[in-house]
């Protein structure tokens, strides 16, 4: 069933490469992500209600599978987005058929290289997995082919692939430990076997191992001060590219991150060590985040450094650890995926309308585009975390997981520097949204219902995940939280 679920973009793309209709290709993209939903969550629904899935190489349980769903969610309102979008710049000329066509086609790429992310056992798998989002996405990054956007992918592969190898020296450590235990098996490198064996691994490599790999991994996710490539990346790219690096391929490498976090608390060493490493470069990435947010001067970079601050608070939160600590981290990778989204997909729409990435430059959002507007201030409030927004919720739960933990220092921190963000952020955005259009910029209003209604979703998702919890999705994160807790799922 696992193999299914990768055959599909990977079909999709190849689709996508011997049509020459726009139309077509899109059906195609389009088509190829929905099936790629629809398989996703038959397999996650298995695994939440009946348990693990285990085919040697491939794994499933309840943490990939929830991975799995942001990927292949978000993947789908992201190619949506990209008909009304990619096609208004191909028929403007910003590029061509050709590009069009490779554009619908590494996104497939892009979105199976995530998939393998999620469902691999190996922890090498994984390592090439990742490696590959940053291949599949590069040419993304650098669709343009202007001077910055070339600038920012190749940026973008330099830096990651020195990541990538730093964290692949961890896992040739973590290899070193488990064949001491496990010999020169060809299950020697598997996550599920390496949890079952965790007591039994030397302590001593593990801590090296992991100080590799989060680094490593925490190049791609972008926790400072590894974070350099991200601004740039996220800045440049189209924008529904730009909706998927932020909105879930952060947590893909995080997913990484953490599988390492729940083998070192597994072994003797406990969750104390991996804790304390995420729960300082989260209070890193927070603080640096909020610097570049008050300084902002380009929206889409002001979002870029917002990822930044919310990867590193799902960071503290596992590094508070504990019931809610945890609890609320994971809720937080959903939020954040479900809000990122909504206001990048609003930044696309400004930036087509009013032609301009400064924030300077834009006023009276409201005026020139309305319903854009609202939904954009709607998103900037939840994503500095104001109630009733989901956000809010989960950000609150880290805290209570702060205090749980008796971290004094951490949690005066993490809520300084919150408000630090909360303040200049909606500074930012408010003065977009007000105010009087410049020049000529009135008129036309709304080009495309599709975003209008792709973004009131996700508006809607966050508001009502703020008012209430679904037993369901609860019960889900509560099976996670026991992975990460020792428990069984």
């Amino acid at each position: 069933m696992i193999e299914y679920l990768l055959l599909v973009p990977l079909i999709a793309a190849a689709l996508c490469y011997p049509l020459r209709s726009r139309r077509l290709i899109e059906a195609a993209g389009v088509a190829g992500s929905a099936a790629t939903l629809a398989v996703a969550s038959l397999l996650s629904y298995r695994v939440f209600t009946s348990g693990t899935m285990d085919e040697g190489l491939l794994y499933m349980d309840a943490f990939s599978a929830y991975i799995l769903m942001l990927v292949s969610l978000v993947g789908l309102m992201a190619v949506i987005y990209s008909i009304p979008y990619i096609g208004r710049e191909n028929r403007e000329g910003v590029i061509t058929d050709i590009k069009l066509r490779n554009y619908y086609l590494f996104f497939q790429l892009f979105v199976f290289t995530m998939l393998l992310v999620c469902v691999s056992n190996n922890l090498g798998v994984m390592w090439i997995a990742i490696e590959g989002t940053t291949l599949a996405s590069a040419y993304l990054v650098g669709l343009y082919d202007r001077e910055t956007s070339v600038e920012a992918a190749w940026k973008y592969l330099v830096i990651c692939s020195v990541g990538i190898t730093l964290a692949l020296l961890g896992i040739i450590i973590v290899y070193a430990s488990s064949i001491q235990v496990l010999g020169e098996s060809s299950s020697a490198l598997d996550w599920s076997t390496l949890m079952a064996t965790a007591g039994s691994l030397d302590p001593t490599l593990l801590k090296i191992a992991f100080i590799f790999v989060l680094i490593g991994y925490g190049t791609k996710v972008g926790l400072a001060p590894m974070h350099t490539w991200l601004p740039d990346a996220h800045s440049q790219a189209p924008t529904p590219v730009s909706a998927l690096l932020s909105g879930v391929l952060l947590n893909c490498a995080m997913y990484g991150i953490l599988r390492f976090h729940m083998i070192v608390s597994g072994s003797s060493l406990g969750p104390g060590f991996s804790g304390g490493l995420l729960l300082l470069f989260g209070i890193i990435s927070l603080g640096i985040a909020a610097a570049y947010i008050v300084m902002s001067k380009d929206y889409k970079r002001m979002l870029a450094y917002s990822s930044i601050e919310h990867m590193g608070i799902i960071a503290i939160g596992f590094g508070f650890g504990g019931y809610w600590g945890v609890f609320g981290a994971l809720f937080h990778m959903l939020n954040h995926a479900l809000t990122k989204t909504l206001m990048f997909f609003g930044a696309g729409n400004i930036l087509h309308r009013l032609g301009t990435k400064d924030i300077g430059e834009v006023r009276g959002v409201l005026k020139v585009l309305p319903a854009t507007g609202i939904l954009f201030l709607g998103g900037a409030l939840a994503i500095t975390g104001c109630p009733p927004f989901s956000l809010f919720l989960s950000e609150f739960m880290v805290v209570v997981g702060g205090i749980s933990s008796g971290d004094v220092l951490g949690v005066t921190l993490y809520l300084l520097l919150l408000a630090i963000v909360f303040a200049a952020f909606l500074y930012h955005a408010g003065r977009m949204v007000f105010g009087e259009p410049a020049g000529t910029a009135g008129g036309e209003g709304e080009r495309s219902r599709v975003d209008i209604v792709l973004m009131s979703a996700l508006l809607i998702s966050i508001l009502a995940l703020g008012l209430y919890l679904p037993a369901f999705l609860n019960d889900v994160l509560q099976q996670i939280v026991r992975l990460f807790l020792g428990g069984s799922a």
